[in-house]
């Protein structure tokens, strides 16, 4: 019992330091499925972060554990692709859940709280290249602005992610069968709106119809790190 106060305490703190010294939201990134029995402590630990001000949190299911008894009903061979972006980026052979990779940059196992606090301090500590301004026109058009901090540029991408903040699902099937599992922000849409040398300012225009919250990413190609991000909810 002393320990696991301990660890509730240590991991206030850790999660203080980082809203503390945040100026600008942390992309962390779940790549989880319905199909994984090591998952759901993951998914709860996906809706701790949801309820952050200092936090994006995106669920992105993936479709490679559907095979072993069960279909996850959110899972896209788009999140799975991106997912082995990431893992061809760092270096790496293979995949797996639950994943956390935190803006862009660190690779973590998601049902790790600690170690998912702490990358998040350091994220939000570290000096960003470039700076992010989102504004809705309309109900259905958002204004992008992205202006560097430097003219000597990187190569990025800008992208719009809309999500689902949460829904309830009884796995009937699979690793998980007999559950009733709560998901938190799962992706529903990722467009890829611009690339951008990094080096010009620019202002551009994205169509986002319906009620469903919208997220703007700017991240280095590869993918790298997110050097700037935004959300309307």
């Amino acid at each position: 019992m002393r320990q696991l106060k301990l660890w509730i305490m240590a991991t206030m703190l850790a999660w203080g330091a980082a809203a503390h010294a945040q100026s600008q939201p942390v992309v962390v990134e779940l790549f989880t499925s319905q199909g994984c029995s090591s998952c759901p402590p993951a998914d709860r630990f996906l809706h701790e972060l949801a309820a952050r001000d200092d936090v994006i949190a995106l669920a992105l299911h993936v479709d490679y554990w559907d095979y072993i008894g069960w279909k996850d009903k959110f899972a896209s061979p788009r999140n799975t692709a991106r997912q082995k972006a990431y893992a061809v980026a760092a270096g790496r052979r293979s995949v797996y859940t639950p994943q956390m990779i935190i803006d862009g940059g660190d690779h973590v196992v998601g049902n790790h709280p600690m170690d998912v606090a702490e990358l998040v301090r350091a994220h939000a500590e570290r000096a960003r290249a470039v700076t992010l301004n989102v504004t809705r026109l309309d109900a259905d058009r958002l204004r992008i602005e992205v202006t560097p901090k430097d003219r000597t540029g990187a190569p990025m991408v800008i992208h719009l992610v809309r999500y689902r903040p949460e829904e309830t699902v009884d796995i009937k099937k699979g690793e998980n069968a007999g559950k009733r599992l709560s998901y938190a922000n799962i992706v529903s849409e990722w467009t890829v709106l611009a690339e951008w040398d990094g080096r010009a300012p620019l202002r551009i225009e994205a169509e986002a119809p319906g009620k469903q919250p919208a997220a703007v990413l700017v991240q280095r190609k590869g993918p790298g790190l997110i050097e700037a991000a935004a959300l309307l909810r």
